[in-house]
């Protein structure tokens, strides 16, 4: 079969390792022709062209990061027509089966309907981003009032986007009963679980390596090592870092490293050079293999969500963790379902993100507990629920179903 992903992602090429490439190149194990679109951005100065033997398209739009809020704006408005006219142009003579995509973004309704109606392909949407609630929860969209306007026309958008999907894959249970109750119109055959995954490999180290890593980052040797990797902006919910790494900066047995960019790194990094704290580190960014390197060599992966979430988020740095080897702590609003997972299993601990008290709590759990077992349970827990052989067979079983009726 002929299988197109559509994705804002900046994918470079099929051999990336990230929960998107790693489940194409399962498609292509399995016999499939994988296509997809990517775009890069006008600032890189790139014209559009084929990778990947013509089958990766990396498409040039306009600027949407690390530019004015009106450039992006327009450039978010023009790229779904830039997404069709490119099929058109690059892809015209390739018939798709299954044309994949995620959110975020809900904005590329135009192009998957293009493809369906002119191929008669069937939809995938993998749901990674319930948008524009999460805007909602964090007060950057109104739904009520002058301000509802930008909320009412992207709750459209994502009302097209679900209606034109045939299946849509939600990233935990919790996920699927919140998609539902908001959304009555669907059918609930319509929706099933189909979790972030990735291909699993050996990243362990020695103890010589491990203390090689963390003499490179002058990291403690003797101390337990929370490590947070990912976004610093507001869904993360950076006020409450902070407040929670302060009731720890007495604490002589514990160090946090925080690696990450965002939009709110200036304002963790400003608390860190007033606090001066002495067992604390961040580091806005690592090399891909040094930051896997640098999570086996510490001791618990941490997750960071807003308080103020309605949805329920399922990050996927969760995996990374698990790869490793390493129990999470998990501090996260109480609507997603990912704390209760990691606690009911054995591989971490959970507090809401709005509790100090319960944060405290939790590290003092850690001081006494069997972290390489917690560590095996979640590798353990991985293989069997979060592998990109799992997340195949689901969209597999759905194809095989779709083209036998």
């Amino acid at each position: 079969m002929n299988v197109i992903f559509l994705t804002l992602f900046d994918i470079r090429t099929y051999s990336e390792h990230n929960i998107y490439c790693d489940l194409l190149r399962e498609f292509e194990k399995n016999g499939h022709n994988v296509y997809c679109v990517s775009p890069i951005e006008r600032r890189f100065k790139t014209k559009t062209h084929l990778e990947e033997n013509g089958r990766l398209l990396k498409l040039k739009i306009g600027n949407t990061q690390k530019t004015n809020i009106i450039e992006k704006g327009i450039s978010t408005l023009l790229i779904q027509g830039q997404f069709v006219k490119a099929i058109k142009k690059y892809f015209r003579g390739v018939k798709f089966d299954l044309v994949l995509y995620s959110t975020p973004p809900i904005t590329l309704g135009k192009a998957v309907k293009f493809i369906k109606k002119r191929d008669n392909a069937k939809s995938y949407l993998m749901l990674k981003d319930i948008f524009p609630q999460n805007a909602v929860d964090l007060g950057m969209m109104h739904k009520t009032g002058l301000k509802s306007v930008l909320y009412k026309y992207f709750r459209k958008k994502e009302e097209k986007l679900y209606k034109m999907s045939d299946k849509i894959g939600c990233m935990s249970p919790a996920n699927v009963d919140f998609l539902l109750k908001h959304n009555s119109y669907l059918d609930k055959e319509k929706v099933e679980i189909c979790p972030n995954a990735i291909e699993v490999r050996d990243v362990s180290l020695t103890e010589t390596q491990v203390k090689e890593m963390r003499i490179k980052y002058d990291i403690p040797l003797n101390k337990k090592v929370f490590v947070y990797g990912g976004n610093l902006g507001k869904p993360q919910g950076v006020d409450f870092i902070i407040d929670s790494i302060k009731t720890q900066l007495d604490n002589d047995s514990v160090y946090f490293l925080i690696v990450g960019d965002g939009t709110h790194f200036a304002k963790i990094n400003e608390f860190i050079e007033i606090e001066k704290p002495q067992n604390v580190k961040l580091l806005k960014r690592l090399p891909r293999d040094d930051y896997e390197r640098m999570i086996s060599a510490c001791d618990v992966g941490m997750i960071y969500l807003d308080s103020r979430f309605t949805i329920p988020n399922f990050p996927s740095r969760l995996l990374s963790y698990l790869q490793a080897k390493k129990p999470v702590l998990a501090c996260t609003d109480k609507n997603t379902d990912i704390g209760n997972i990691i606690v009911d299993n054995g591989f971490g601990w959970w507090c809401e993100s709005n509790d100090i008290k319960a944060f405290e709590e939790c590290i003092e759990k850690v001081a006494c507990s069997n972290l390489i077992d917690m560590g095996e349970k979640g590798y353990d827990f991985l293989i069997e629920n979060y592998t990109s052989e799992k997340a195949y067979k689901i969209i597999e079983d759905f194809l095989n179903e779709s083209f036998a009726n």
